[in-house]
This record gives C-alpha cells, sequence and structure tokens, in this order.
C-alpha cells in the first residue's frame, strides 16, 4: 500500500489549502482513511478520517467545522479541504489508513494504534 499526500505550502492566516492523499495497493473499499499532524515541538494529533465504503467522516474538537474530508472512489483519493486556518494548525500533515471499518473515534486515537499504513508526510505552515 503506498500513500501519497500533496497540497501543503506557505498559507496565510484564514486561508483554505487543500490537502490530497492518493491510496495505491488498497483491495477493497473497506477501510478507513484519514490524517493525522504533527506541529514542530509536539505530539502527534488526529485531525479526521474517512469510511471508505460508506463515507462517514469523523473530526477531532479543533477542527470540526473548520475541515472536510471526502473521497473520490474513481481517483482512489482523499481530501482534506482545509479553512480558515490559524497559525496553530502549522504541522506535518500525514495521510494514514487502516484496514476495516470502525467507529471513527477509534481511527482518531492520538496514538495511531489503529493505523496499517502511513503516508510521507505534507507541510502544512500557516503564516502571513
Amino acid at each position: 500500500v503506498q500513500l501519497q499526500a500533496s497540497g501543503g505550502g506557505l498559507v496565510q492566516p484564514g486561508g483554505s489549502p487543500r490537502l490530497s492523499c492518493a491510496a495505491s495497493g488498497l483491495s477493497s473499499d473497506y477501510y478507513m482513511i484519514g490524517w493525522f499532524r504533527q506541529a514542530p515541538g509536539k505530539e502527534r494529533e488526529a485531525v479526521s478520517c474517512i469510511n471508505y465504503s460508506d463515507g462517514r467522516t469523523s473530526y477531532v474538537d479543533s477542527v470540526r467545522g473548520r475541515f472536510t474530508t471526502s473521497r473520490d472512489n474513481a481517483k482512489n483519493t482523499v481530501s482534506l479541504q482545509m479553512n480558515s486556518l490559524k497559525p496553530e494548525d502549522t504541522a506535518v500533515y500525514y495521510c494514514a489508513v487502516s484496514r476495516g471499518v470502525y467507529d471513527g473515534h477509534y481511527f482518531l486515537d492520538p496514538s495511531g494504534d489503529r493505523i496499517d499504513y502511513w503516508g510521507r508526510g505534507t507541510l502544512v505552515t500557516v503564516s502571513s
């Protein structure tokens, strides 16, 4: 399984970048895919996830209402639309996959224990 994230960069506060994660090598639609992030000097935290088979999404409180995760089944990609960015959103964002489908809050456990595959991160820097 390979995960390729893209879309990071320098963004002004209040900006709305979109990250994408292209997944390859997955043999079915029964998996969870989502995003974690790690800010400089901080612990990794979960951001959001989507049940790839039915599209249900889950978010952590710090991004709910500002970030939206969606999937494109035809392209095997998952996107993270980020709105109203704040400097504290600055982090390396990682795409992650967990085999099987289940309640999203298990995927969002910051330990990452449910994650089977990690992609390389993409840096998002929020600064004026």
